[in-house]
């Protein structure tokens, strides 16, 4: 009987010392996977970085003003305008623009801006914009009559409009005159992209 007992005894010891094993050695792979996983995450969260860190250091600021044939994005959508209307009469602001207080001024000038960019026969045109009580006036230099009559009809289609002034200029391009609007034109650009850099992203 005392022998049984001593097997018994010894046979128990065996089964907890095999189930201890087990147990660690379910610990270990679990600490493993969730370190593996964890070191997987910190990768991608790296990569994710990484890849935003890039995005922002490659991307070119667009010019918010003065000239709106330097502006290459898509035009806003009204929500746009009116989520970020703060910024863009702070744009108008700087650049020395116009918008009156009409109830859509502000939006006829983000607007006719974009319109006007995307016109690929202005491209070679500085043109200024200012808005008041729906009326646009067109300032600035184009390079023939052409451009001036077209910029006129862009601004004249924007929805909301009421009227153009069109105080363009023509002046081929070489001359002093365009010269040095383009010289003012490219200093407003570099002080919004400098806005722009500098403002905290969404």
């Amino acid at each position: 009987m005392f022998s049984e007992l001593r097997v018994f005894v010894f046979n128990a010891k065996e089964d907890l010392c095999r189930m201890r094993r087990r147990i660690e050695g379910l610990i270990f792979i679990a600490a493993l996977a969730l370190l593996i996983v964890g070191c997987d995450n910190t990768a991608n969260n790296n990569r994710t970085v990484n890849a935003n860190a890039n995005a922002v250091a490659t991307a070119t600021p667009t010019p918010a003003v003065a000239n709106a044939n330097t502006n290459t994005r898509r035009a806003p959508t009204r929500e746009e305008y009116e989520r970020d209307k703060e910024r863009y009469n702070r744009e108008a602001r700087e650049s020395g623009r116009t918008v009156g207080t009409g109830l859509n001024d502000g939006w006829l000038w983000v607007k006719t801006r974009f319109d006007l960019a995307a016109a690929d026969d202005l491209r070679d045109s500085t043109i200024n914009v200012d808005v008041d009580k729906g009326v646009v006036t067109l300032t600035g230099t184009v390079a023939s009559a052409a451009q001036k009559a077209r910029a006129e009809a862009v601004a004249q289609s924007v929805e909301g409009v009421t009227g153009v002034r069109n105080q363009l200029k023509v002046a081929p391009s070489g001359t002093n005159a365009n010269v040095a609007t383009n010289a003012n034109a490219n200093r407003a650009n570099a002080n919004a992209n400098r806005a722009n850099a500098n403002k905290p992203k969404p």
